[in-house]
């Protein structure tokens, strides 16, 4: 019955030191030869999943940065993309500086790795790293004038606090979709990622499923561990989360091993039993 499975990477398929677990790439494999369409959703950028996955990675799409984006595996062409106009990236930027947290404006696709950065000065550790690690494609913005053009996404880094987090999404308005994720860096923070209505994984997984493979939202699998999945989690005929995800998610939805434990082949094997 299942004819896609779509897993996120980090924390789900990807282990914490960053390898893969030898079942899962031979699942992989395995899921291939019987015709199987192979789906990495993830929030990282293309640059970004490049870093971990080797151009003969056993996937048939990519769904990146949060389904802003899709990109056919096999000769790495961008199929879909979205992304905010020039206006409401400077609407979205008028209410955090008004709000004084630290934001990240993303360039469009295929350059959404690459950004402009506003620090407030107050400690977000989160933060500072991320621009460390992205210092090669990064750079200060200029505040007091318009920012030039479209991006891909708004990324906010902030604390370990959900009542900020909503407060924040509630005064962007509903022009924009906001996505919570747990920062993969320190593990604590929240990513309050800022793209164009209707972006998501589910989104981004419908796309493809509609314009590329014929396939069925019940015909789909979905595997993951943190809120950034939760609606392809929902969307998907059949869900499961790995056992490191919050127990919120674990909850609500089927659980597998964690990450490290290959999750991700006993969550293949479970869905095909009768």
């Amino acid at each position: 019955m299942i004819k896609l499975v779509a897993t996120d990477l980090d924390g789900t398929l990807l282990r914490s030191d960053l390898s893969f677990n030898k079942r899962d790439i031979m699942m992989l494999e395995e899921l291939g030869r019987k015709g199987v369409v192979r789906v990495i959703a993830t929030g990282r950028s293309p640059y970004s999943a490049s870093t971990v996955l080797d151009d003969n990675f056993p996937i048939d799409f990519l769904v990146f940065s949060s389904g802003a984006g899709v990109m056919r595996w096999s000769d790495k062409s961008i199929i879909h993309t979205n992304e905010l106009s020039e206006k409401v990236v400077n609407q979205v930027v008028r209410v955090l500086l008004e709000l004084n947290v630290d934001f990240m404006i993303h360039e469009p696709i295929p350059l959404n790795h690459c950004f402009h950065f506003h620090k407030t000065g107050n400690p977000n550790a989160d933060f500072d790293n991320r621009i460390s690690l992205y210092k090669a494609f990064s750079q200060p913005f200029a505040v007091g004038l318009p920012y030039p053009g479209p991006a891909s996404q708004i990324l906010s880094v902030l604390p370990n606090n959900i009542a900020l987090f909503n407060r924040i999404a509630k005064q962007l308005g509903p022009n924009v979709q906001v996505i919570r994720a747990t920062s993969p860096l320190d593990g604590e923070s929240i990513w309050m990622e800022i793209f164009p209505l209707g972006v998501s994984k589910s989104n981004g997984l419908a796309w493809l499923c509609e314009n590329e493979c014929g396939i069925l939202q019940t015909e789909v699998l979905a595997i993951g561990n943190d809120y950034n999945d939760l609606d392809m989690l929902k969307w998907a005929g059949m869900a499961f989360v790995v056992d490191n995800a919050p127990d919120e998610l674990k909850s609500n939805f089927n659980t597998a091993p964690t990450n490290n434990h290959a999750g991700f082949s006993f969550a293949v094997n479970e869905s095909s039993k009768p």
